[in-house]
């Protein structure tokens, strides 16, 4: 893969770096802001054994972490020009305060599936930590195709979960990920799972539209967490937010190929609730801003709001499914239904590539409660096609200029 040069890209004002001294300036920046009392040590994986030559360096970026979590103040270094092939690994706490990992590099997946075989679901983690900061504008490369080819065979409605999460965060606080390149997860690319005050600045993420359920950025009973100025194209959802999460806010972000934003409830007691999507645009998606909820689930997804979005050539612009299924035989009708009420979209303009631009897909028992819309301009893609909207158990306020309109 190659690097560009020591500057920001035009495209997405990206930091890359390719200065061999780089790292080292930071570091002498960080030792000078360290107090005359706490001394910062530097861990550099290849002083632990790492070759970044191809063969397996898992055994090294053990040490090294051992090396870093046990120092007070840390900074575990990957450095550039090398690609570091790691099997399964997690970096856990707690450790030290002020914990810092900068990669420069490239990490790699193994291809030996059978070192997944303890835990199938993951390749990278980062547990039980305070105060992370994972950054420098390297790559993470989940080699992805080997698992789409062999554990990953797509069948309709079905999704695959037989392959690992490139890069997980569970139970982090105060946690801090920018400036990397994600790209060919061999399952969803970033998780965060469990976390608390969380930012997430500056990725791009990367997969051809026809693999699997890689989604871009996964959000997991997380609260407190911003996702800003990112680029994703991926073969599932480019941001997902589920399962007991609330105050996220995802501002510029750059969404194409994939399925769209989406904020789900699965088919228990959940809660997703102040989400702002902001700022974005969305290009060639199969949706655009998407609440998708299970039958026979409880609970709410509420104060929701889409705002300041360019959607070209979406599928479906805006959906709200309380009937969704996942499974191939269809699921059964149920009375039971999440709660969605409160959302708000609000100047959202584009086009359409089918002809149902809105779609308000909501249950019988637990119709949608408080759906605004404001200033939404969604034309067909085609010249000689118009959009429609489909209002099922909803009545939505319209205000401004709304095209379509909910009858």
């Amino acid at each position: 893969m190659a690097r560009p040069s020591s500057v920001r890209t035009a495209s997405r004002d990206r930091i890359s770096y390719n200065d061999s001294d780089f790292w080292r300036q930071l570091i002498r920046k960080q030792s000078g802001a360290a107090s005359s009392s706490t001394s910062l040590k530097m861990v550099n994986v290849n002083d632990y054994g790492a070759k970044g030559d191809g063969s397996d360096d898992t055994e090294a970026f053990t040490k090294a972490w051992e090396a870093a979590c046990s120092a007070q103040r840390a900074v575990l270094v990957v450095p550039q020009n090398k690609t570091y092939v790691l099997t399964p690994i997690t970096f856990s706490g707690p450790c030290g305060s002020d914990l810092t990992v900068e990669i420069y590099g490239t990490i790699e997946a193994s291809l030996d599936q059978s070192a997944y075989e303890k835990d199938p679901t993951l390749w990278l983690k980062f547990e039980n930590l305070t105060k992370l900061s994972v950054a420098g504008g390297g790559y993470i490369n989940g080699s992805g195709e080997t698992w789409w080819r062999k554990s990953c065979k797509r069948k309709p409605k079905l999704p695959c979960k037989h392959a690992p999460t490139a890069l997980t965060f569970q139970e982090c606080k105060n946690l801090r990920v920018a400036d990397l390149t994600i790209t060919n997860a061999q399952q969803m690319h970033l998780v965060f799972k469990k976390c608390v005050n969380v930012s997430a600045v500056n990725l791009q993420i990367t997969a051809p539209k026809e693999s699997p359920n890689t989604d871009g950025i996964h959000v997991t009973d997380t609260q407190n967490i911003t996702i800003d100025h990112c680029a994703i194209g991926t073969g599932d959802d480019c941001i997902s937010i589920v399962s007991g999460s609330s105050n996220v806010q995802a501002t510029d972000i750059a969404c194409g190929p994939g399925h769209g934003i989406s904020l789900g409830a699965h088919m228990s007691a959940d809660y997703v609730s102040n989400v702002v999507i902001n700022n974005s645009r969305l290009s060639g998606t199969t949706n655009g801003v998407r609440i998708k909820t299970w039958q026979g689930g409880s609970g709410y997804a509420s104060n929701i709001r889409f705002e300041n979005l360019a959607m070209d050539n979406v599928t479906n612009p805006i959906i709200i499914d309380q009937n969704y299924c996942d499974q191939e035989k269809p699921c059964p009708p149920q009375a039971a239904a999440v709660q969605v009420r409160n959302v708000t979209y609000t100047n959202i303009r584009g086009t359409s590539a089918s002809e149902e631009a809105i779609k308000f897909d909501c249950s019988r028992n637990h119709p949608c409660e408080d759906i605004f819309l404001q200033d939404i301009n969604l034309r067909s893609e085609s010249s000689v096609k118009s959009t429609e909207a489909s209002c099922l158990y909803v009545r939505p306020t319209q205000t401004g200029i709304v095209s379509p309109r909910c009858d």
